[in-house]
């Protein structure tokens, strides 16, 4: 199965903020136990890159990416640390060029027609749509994908448990991103049984639109 495949049949890609590379670990095998196979750790702390490699060694039933990555230094690091996808928050052709040719999952973050067709002149289908809540949520997506019927969206930003199966039953949604299921708080208070119980609501309300 493909990266994007296995992000598609998640339905939620959890964005994990991790301050203490100790809780990576944990963390992982919290959602795991919920029921969520993925996780994008964001290389917004010092601790991300510890923390994708102690995933990726430590857990390897669970595929680790890095977020938040807006420079090519980053993205490297991040994959040679043992992620296998690359999330950005905006369309950084180095960063898009690089992944593509070196054959690595990416998901740039596109939310105009101009920058979904740059990300179509690279093949890549799947975007990241954020912060959806601000650039027009799912009415926005719905009239993107007149015009680009061929792309998926991530959106993220705004997408919680509320809302959550009104953005996952969209045809042009592939899955939702977001920290409500893995807050920063929840993480460094060590709250991992509550992490599993969020991970499995979400995945249910995923898996009653399958």
């Amino acid at each position: 199965m493909s990266i994007l495949s296995r992000l598609g049949n998640s339905g939620v890609v959890p964005v994990v903020v991790i301050e203490d590379a100790k809780n990576a670990v944990p963390t992982a095998k919290a959602m795991l136990a919920g029921g969520i196979d993925v996780m994008e750790i964001t290389m917004r702390t010092g601790a991300a890159l510890d923390s994708i490699r102690y995933v990726s060694k430590e857990c390897p039933e669970v595929l680790v990416g890095a977020g938040t990555v807006i420079t090519l230094e980053q993205c490297k690091a991040a994959v040679e640390a043992g992620a296998k996808f690359i999330v950005s928050p905006g369309f950084n052709q180095q960063v898009v060029e690089w992944c593509v040719e070196n054959g690595v999952a990416v998901t740039p973050g596109c939310v105009t027609p101009t920058e979904i067709t740059m990300a179509l002149q690279y093949n890549i289908k799947v975007v990241k749509f954020f912060p959806a809540n601000v650039y027009g949520g799912l009415s926005a997506m719905k009239a993107l994908s007149g015009p680009f019927g061929d792309v998926k969206f991530i959106p993220t930003g705004g997408v919680n448990g509320q809302n959550l199966s009104e953005y996952i039953s969209a045809p042009y949604v592939h899955a939702v991103g977001g920290s409500w299921i893995c807050s920063k708080d929840d993480i460094s208070k060590g709250n991992f049984e509550k992490i599993t119980a969020l991970c499995a609501e979400a995945r249910k309300t995923v898996l009653s639109f399958v």
